[in-house]
């Protein structure tokens, strides 16, 4: 329980949610630090810029010669819907699985595992990368003055050089508003461009055309064999139409050439079959609509719909423009060689924004796969799959939405987590005989919920919570009892009574368990040193079962609604195992105390109870605190330790949440330098997991977003954290529009590494108690009002009285709801 003494009631301190602090009118004005900008064009797709419009992506080369769009589109998967997912023969053999694993014989069970529960799917298909789109120019003679920048604040990519007949500007963005990629290209004297357009390079079967004077089209099919059967997925599209101002326009047999124009615009426009339509038509929709504008028409309904979005928060980290002078790839440069560049942190942050905002929209199909809406060809074209992982992936790809103030960014999630609880009705039923829903570790645009095809990962039973937590979040950040009623407290109802009817008691201990399930992708040592990874309740699944039960129970208070249900609930909530700490003092990732077969792996799934959850604190579980920091140092101490992205963007968010604003920062600071290309587009590197060479996941520059705002804010437990992890290096900041949990707004200021200043904003009527160091202070706010606070504000005020702290015999989560 916490105490306090002081309360501050908003509607006396401030009359509106006005800032506090005063941030530039940037009305008019290129932001410099929002700028990412070399000296020179792309060579590799890890050096492109990518813009989207939350469906429809594509990566600027910035050509002198050869400007070059990588072309991608969310819904461009192949496979099909399964319909015989499911091993026939795994319900008939559960029970005999659970007793090998109980007697112990995990190698028997592990060769019973894999002959009758995991799936063998022929079409779960895979996002896949589309064509390039050419503009060759020709020669340029003598190019210089030479700039490539990608500008966040307005999500347009410009290229701009100088040449002997003037200064040439090329401007690339994705609208959402229309719908389709536009390049525009500007020459300084008239009649100076010349310009050739074709299709590239396609990466699926499909033919280009001429579908009209000055329409270049794409028709094709999203087939592969290595994830699908090589016959089964959707139908693709591409319409890109080139207007010219002045000069003239001729088509060769698949291209188009544009002579002596003063000016050009291309609008792309790109559909699949995916939502029924046909593609073509579609294309030709959208662009009809697109075309009835001017470019700056298009220009400025895009700018103003991309900053509705990205102006909601605005950070600075350091001297903001100290540095802006230095292109980008030398300033990621530095900091790998050991410079401090605080503002390249913040510029990382607003860079994780801008991805969620081009990749995830709340008009998008499908939400943010491994790779965004982008795509390199490499994920798709190896075991990986540029598809939805359940065990971390797809999670972090949304850390970042709720308190990076871009909460619609989660609405194409919300559905795919929807239909994967109606697919999974039939998967729990034909293969565990259980009502509600299941899912496993990885899922596709058609909803598969059925086992994986290898062990180590495939069994992974808790996904669908892990997943649906986002849901969660979304109640608790905005307060929306709507979605709670009609869409998320079904989807937790249905997991929960999968639950109930899956879990069996331990012979041993008497703890409800699930199994046989994995602690995704690791695996231990049994007694007699056999590696194994299938055993009986994995902690991660029992931090995840007891979130959705506590889940369950809060929401049904909420919505005063299915008390018995309820009681059902908190009967088996209290059966769970506890949190146990192990011979190392680390926390046990399984109920037995195994030691790891792979003390250096990249998964630390049991660390859930930590980040994203709150079933472990350092100040209301300080033994279980200490327990997560051993586990976390055992494992990056060791000399090979897999240091992948995520894992590294993971770090950030565990230490954020220790409150270690020193290791936090040196695990940004770490994955900027050894996780994150010149593009600042984080990679999973070559070597470690399967990958042959470094390949671009999105997640780190979510999950690593998200953990820079974890270090500046936290909110638990109905308590603001202010600063709690604020490292050494950033002395100076200032940051508005993070949001907290209960529907508040956080502006913040700091000076010398001290609170100078914060406002307090409701989204909605509610108190909350804000915490700064040792000190809490409460506010009562009515909506729409502000509270102004200084540092003054929490001298003398409350400190929290008691801590909470069980592991063995007690339920650690009892008295931390996350």
């Amino acid at each position: 329980m916490i105490h306090t003494r002081r309360e501050f009631f908003g509607s006396c301190l401030a009359a509106a949610a006005l800032p506090s602090t005063e941030w530039p009118d940037r009305t008019n004005e290129a932001s410099s630090e929002l700028i990412l900008w070399y000296p020179s064009e792309a060579k590799r797709w890890l050096e492109a810029l990518p813009v989207g419009n939350g469906r429809l992506g594509a990566m600027v080369f910035g050509g002198v010669t050869r400007e070059r769009l990588a072309l991608s589109e969310s819904t461009a998967w192949s496979g099909a819907p399964g319909t015989s997912d499911i091993n026939p023969e795994g319900a008939a053999h559960l029970s005999q699985i659970r007793q090998l694993l109980f007697n112990g014989d995990y190698l028997g069970a592990r060769k019973l595992c894999e002959q009758h529960l995991l799936s063998h799917p022929k079409s779960f298909g895979t996002n896949l990368p589309l064509f390039d789109l050419v503009m060759a120019f020709g020669r340029s003679d003598n190019p210089s003055e030479y700039r490539r920048s990608l500008n966040l604040d307005e999500g347009v990519a410009q290229v701009e050089y100088l040449t002997n007949a003037g200064r040439l500007t090329r401007e690339v963005f994705a609208s959402n508003p229309d719908d389709v990629v536009i390049v525009h290209i500007k020459g300084e004297a008239p009649g100076q461009l010349n310009m050739k357009v074709s299709f590239d390079g396609p990466k699926i079967p499909g033919r280009s055309l001429i579908y009209a004077p000055n329409i270049l089209a794409f028709a094709g099919n999203a087939f592969e064999s290595l994830h699908s059967d090589g016959k089964q997925g959707v139908e693709v599209a591409c319409l890109a139409r080139v207007i010219n101002d002045g000069g003239e326009i001729s088509a060769g047999q698949d291209s188009l050439q544009v002579a002596h124009a003063d000016s050009i615009t291309l609008l792309i426009a790109v559909a699949t079959s995916y939502t029924g339509r046909e593609p073509t038509d579609r294309c030709r929709e959208v662009l009809q609509n697109a075309s009835g504008k001017t470019y700056a028409q298009l220009r400025h309904r895009h700018v103003t719909d991309h900053q509705a979005l990205f102006r909601r928060v605005q950070i600075e980290l350091g001297n903001p423009k100290a540095k802006t002078s230095t292109p980008t790839d030398q300033r990621r440069k530095t900091v790998e060689a050991g410079a401090d560049d605080p503002a390249l942190c913040a510029l990382f942050f607003q860079y994780g924004r801008y991805l969620t905002i081009a990749g995830s929209r709340a008009n998008s199909p499908l939400p943010l796969a491994l790779q965004g809406i982008w795509n390199d060809g490499l994920a798709s074209s190896m075991g990986w799959t540029d598809d939805f992982h359940l065990d971390i992936n797809t999670e972090q790809n949304y850390w970042l939405a709720e308190v990076g103030n871009l909460s619609e960014s989660q609405t194409p999630l919300f559905s795919l987590i929807e239909g994967m609880s109606r697919s999974g009705r039939h998967t729990a039923e034909a293969l565990y005989n259980c009502p509600g829903w299941v899912s496993h570790v990885v899922t596709n645009p058609w909803g598969y919920t059925a086992p994986g095809w290898g062990l180590g990962w495939g069994l992974f039973v808790t996904s669908g919570i892990w997943i649906a937590l986002q849901m969660w979040d979304h109640v608790r950040f905005t307060g929306d009892m709507q979605f709670l009623r009609e869409r998320a407290y079904p989807v937790f109802k249905e997991a929960a009574e999968f639950f109930l009817a899956y879990m069996i008691e331990h012979p041993k201990h008497g703890w409800l368990v699930t199994g046989p399930s994995d602690s995704p992708e690791n695996a231990f040592r049994t007694p007699s040193g056999d590696y194994c990874s299938e055993s009986m309740g994995p902690t991660c699944d029992r931090v995840l079962v007891y979130a959705l039960f506590r889940i369950c129970l809060e929401s049904q208070t909420r919505l005063s609604i299915d008390a018995d249900f309820g009681s059902r609930i908190r009967l088996a909530q209290q059966k769970l195992p506890p949190l146990q700490i192990g011979r190392y003092g680390q926390l046990q990732e399984w109920l037995e105390d195994f030691e790891e077969a792979e003390p250096n792996h990249r998964h630390t799934s049991h660390l859930i109870a930590l980040y994203p959850e709150n079933q472990i604190s350092p100040e209301k579980t300080p033994a279980l605190a200490k327990a997560a920091r051993i586990t976390l140092e055992r494992r990056i101490q060791q000399p090979n330790w897999e240091d992948t992205e995520w894992s590294r963007a993971n770090l950030v968010n565990y230490y954020a949440r220790l409150w270690d604003g020193e290791a936090a920062h040196r695990h940004v600071v770490g994955l900027i330098a050894k996780a994150t290309d010149d593009n600042l587009l984080t990679y999973s590197r070559g070597g470690v997991a399967g990958a042959e060479q470094n390949i671009f996941a999105i997640d780190g520059n979510t999950a690593g977003a998200a953990g820079i705002a974890e270090m500046l804010l936290q909110s638990q437990d109905d308590v603001v954290y202010l600063l709690p992890a604020l490292p050494a290096a950033w002395p100076e900041g200032r940051v508005s529009g993070l949001c907290a949990r209960g529907g508040f707004q956080i502006e913040m200021r700091w000076s010398s590494g001290l609170l100078v200043s914060a406002s307090i904003i409701g989204n909605k009527s509610g108190s909350c108690r804000v915490r700064y160091k040792e000190n809490i202070i409460m506010i009562h706010l009515a909506e729409g009002r502000s509270a102004h606070l200084t540092a003054r504000s929490f001298r003398n005020a409350g400190v929290p009285r008691e801590t909470h702290d069980a592991y063995n015999t007690h339920r650690d989560g009892d008295k931390n709801d996350a």
